[in-house]
């Protein structure tokens, strides 16, 4: 159980990508009055959260409604992850999600809770954990809070980190989280196609 914990945990937070996101949340916040801008990162990061875990816990009936299979949703869940790893190995202008500007305005909900924290990828992977059910919900929730205690400690010192590593080190950091998460990706595409073919 330990282990499966550690492995959704490590999953969970390579795919939310707090580190990668620090430039994102350094930019978009420098039109937010400097006392407003923790109560705003700890406002995205809550619906961020919750988003995560109401995700998980209809994620069961919505894939039943939808009359998706697991091998479906860990095949494309698969291919989802390789392509958010591919960019952060290979950084494009306007980062992980394609960001093309900073809001003028105080963010709400986009892009900071969304896409940046509970994007696409982090959606599929909640749901992967619903469907799976390789440990009980409640322990999956603790998966999902754990993760939102270290969004909470990057993106609060956000500004600070990125003044102390500097940009190059941030990007160095953020492709070696890239490359982990291709291997991450890989890895469920091929357990995907292997249950598929079982199936046969």
């Amino acid at each position: 159980m330990s282990e499966s914990f550690f492995q959704s945990f490590i999953l969970l937070l390579l795919v939310t990508d707090p580190f990668g996101n620090v430039p994102l949340f350094v930019s978009t916040l420098r039109q937010v009055a400097p006392e407003r801008r923790h109560r705003v990162v700890l406002r995205e990061c809550l619906i961020a959260f919750c988003l995560l875990l109401v995700f998980m816990l209809v994620g069961r009936p919505f894939l039943d409604a939808l009359q998706l299979s697991e091998v479906a949703l860990r095949i494309g869940g698969g291919v989802i992850l390789f392509l958010i790893a591919l960019r952060m190995v290979f950084p494009q202008p306007g980062g992980v999600f394609g960001q093309t500007h900073a809001e003028a305005i105080e963010p709400l909900i986009v892009p900071l809770a969304i896409p940046a924290l509970a994007g696409p990828s982090a959606l599929v992977t909640v749901l992967l954990f619903s469907s799976q059910a390789k440990m009980s919900m409640w322990l999956y929730a603790a998966v999902i809070s754990l993760v939102a205690v270290v969004w909470l400690a990057v993106l609060l010192a956000a500004e600070r980190l990125q003044r102390v590593l500097g940009d190059a080190v941030m990007t160095a950091f953020e492709r070696l989280m890239g490359l982990i998460l291709t291997a991450i990706a890989i890895e469920m595409l091929l357990a995907g196609v292997r249950a598929y073919v079982v199936s046969m």
